[in-house]
């Protein structure tokens, strides 16, 4: 995807990690402490660009350039160890603590300060990360891709990987079998839900109309929760016209942008051309929150939860 909140907030995408109250080391106590392992080290693993990575130990200081990333080895329990996170990264409220390292374009000198000695970086970043990243391999910084999750099970090979790069592979393994629970918990409830009530869906992922079509994480959640996506027939990440919208005559309209563009329901609710939709002539128009389900990482149950909510109340509100 081409949006920046979705490239990097999406992937995104979680449940609670380390919270912004944890206490401060300083870095000679925490070269004295023992290295969070689980398993042995050296360890070789092979990120989403095809390139092994040998590290050598525990890593002490990690700079993440992904929310999903950053959410995740805060989930493993490694909040401590971070030093530098993207621009993009709003939680956990630890993260406002962080040196900040720039977004898509990050800043290579700002990085290589901070002495990190595994860099997470993502494959959503595509081609505009190559030269910075090869500019802190240049520099002996070991440098990780990590894989951007078209699917909720890539979303698990995510966690494994960061996991064995970090040494906390057990750690990865409880919070995938948690997310694995939790929606089993949601498809169960879901299947509650009879074929002739099951609502159809536009998911707008910004006022441009770009979208969740097939092939997408989001698709395999609407797909879990009996919600029929009005753009399965499109692939991955397209951007729609007002008429194809109009055309499919979603039941809801969910919005994943109500935190970037203020009033993003009324906006919708009074398009021109628009009155006819089912979902605006009902005031079916929903706010998601893009966090949430962006970013794929321990939050995204969350996020599916609160789609589940927003399309069938009665089945999933609490």
């Amino acid at each position: 995807m081409k949006k920046t909140w979705i490239t990097l907030g999406l992937s995104a995408a979680l449940l609670a990690g380390c919270g912004g109250g944890e206490e401060k080391t300083t870095d000679t106590a925490k070269e004295n402490e023992p290295a969070k392992e689980t398993a042995a080290f050296p360890v070789t693993v092979t990120g989403a660009d095809n390139q092994k990575v040998e590290i050598e130990a525990a890593p002490k200081r990690i700079v993440t350039l992904a929310p999903s990333n950053t959410e995740i080895v805060y989930e493993l329990g490694l909040g401590e160890e971070v030093v530098g996170v993207s621009d993009n990264d709003t939680y956990p409220e630890d993260v406002k603590n962080k040196e900040k390292v720039g977004g898509m374009e990050f800043n290579v000198e700002k990085i290589i300060s901070l002495k990190p000695d595994l860099v997470l970086a993502h494959d959503s970043a595509g081609a505009a990360a190559e030269t910075g990243i090869q500019q802190l391999r240049d520099a002996g910084i070991d440098v990780l891709v990590i894989n951007n999750a078209a699917s909720i099970d890539e979303m698990y090979q995510s966690f494994e990987l960061i996991g064995e790069a970090t040494g906390t592979t057990a750690e990865a393994e409880t919070e995938v079998k948690e997310l694995k629970a939790g929606f089993a918990d949601l498809e169960e409830k879901a299947a509650s839900i009879e074929e002739e009530n099951e609502k159809s869906v536009f998911f707008e992922v910004d006022p441009t109309l770009y979208t969740a079509g097939n092939g997408t994480f989001l698709n395999e959640i609407f797909d879990m929760l009996h919600i029929n996506n009005t753009m399965a027939d499109q692939e991955g990440w397209p951007q729609v016209t007002e008429e194809a919208v109009i055309e499919k005559n979603p039941d809801v309209i969910l919005l994943n942008y109500g935190g970037y563009v203020e009033n993003a329901v009324n906006g919708v609710l009074k398009r021109e051309g628009w009155s006819n939709v089912n979902a605006v002539k009902n005031k079916e128009v929903f706010e998601v929150n893009a966090d949430l389900t962006s970013r794929t990482g321990p939050r995204l149950v969350e996020g599916a939860e609160a789609i589940a909510e927003a399309v069938y109340p009665d089945v999933f509100a609490q």
